[in-house]
């Protein structure tokens, strides 16, 4: 870090590094556990990012300054009453490439538990000297959607600039935020064009993983964030995981029909359909098929 920096150096290059490379206008990618995730479809955004791009680390942060123990406790490895070892919960930066040779960071692992600004200002620091050119964060949350339906994807931006011509959801409302959001205003204060995509996860479906969601997510991140991956593993994971909640739906007729009637409001809520006469609300729904896939699940 240079002498202008103001944070204290609260991370380490990885032992194969002497210094910061140089790299070409890399995209950043975040997901950091700890806030919403419905489904897991985010965590596993990033895994498969991490898989396909063969990424290393680059940075990690300094647990002791930004991780509670207590809240994330390290894993301990017993063998025949043997410690072995000890695995620490982290937070790090990762660098990888695309198909094309396009560099890929990849800001992973747990959210801090505090000092949030110190660590949203080392990693903007970070973002400049790397020369990043925009930064994405990945999240899910439940909705009233059926699994029959494409995912919907919402996003948020500090800037109106970031997201004008995005084919995504622009919701308006007050809700507790996460890292991602502190990292969207430190970024872009920055001049690094920074939105967070969200992906709708069927209530009734969070309990289970949901690959449709998170292919609808690293489609996100190739379109907006302007590389290639492939991710045709996930494809064929999202339409099997279809099938089986098909085969379950099915094989109850109360529970087809209430699928039936969640595609119809769901429908008229996309102007598809202008027939919402005795629908019930989409959580009234949600909380029935939730109910009966919970006790299908270990089927």
């Amino acid at each position: 870090m240079s002498s202008s920096d103001s944070t204290p150096r609260s991370y380490r290059l990885h032992e194969s590094y002497s210094a910061l490379p140089t790299l070409s206008s890399p995209l950043l990618v975040v997901m950091l556990q700890g806030w919403i995730d419905a489904s897991s479809a985010a965590h596993a955004a990033m895994t498969r990012l991490i898989d396909v791009s063969g990424a290393t680390t680059l940075v990690t942060f300094d647990a002791d300054e930004y991780l509670d123990f207590r809240a994330r406790r390290p894993t301990m490895e017993l063998r025949e009453g043997i410690n072995t070892r000890l695995d620490w919960p982290s937070t790090e930066i990762m660098l990888g490439h695309d198909i094309n040779g396009k560099e890929l960071l990849l800001l992973t692992g747990h959210e801090p538990d505090s000092k949030w600004n110190q660590f949203a200002t080392t990693v903007g620091e970070l973002a400049t000297t790397l020369g990043v050119r925009k930064m994405i964060g990945l999240g899910a949350y439940p909705f009233a959607t059926p699994h029959t339906r494409a995912v919907n994807l919402s996003c948020t931006s500090p800037s109106s600039d970031a997201i004008v011509g995005l084919p995504y959801v622009r919701s308006s409302v007050d809700v507790p935020a996460g890292i991602e959001a502190v990292l969207e205003h430190v970024l872009t204060g920055r001049g690094i064009p920074s939105v967070g995509i969200w992906a709708q996860v069927p209530h009734y479906a969070t309990t289970m993983p949901y690959p449709a969601a998170t292919v609808a997510l690293l489609g996100a991140v190739c379109d907006t964030g302007g590389i290639s991956l492939d991710v045709s593993a996930v494809r064929a994971d999202a339409s099997a995981h279809r099938e089986r909640l098909d085969t379950l739906v099915a094989s109850n007729p109360e529970h087809a029909q209430l699928l039936s009637q969640l595609e119809s409001a769901y429908d008229a809520a996309h102007q598809r359909d202008d027939s919402t006469a005795d629908i019930p609300s989409g959580d009234e729904l949600a909380a029935q098929f939730e109910a009966y896939l919970r006790d299908q699940r270990r089927d």
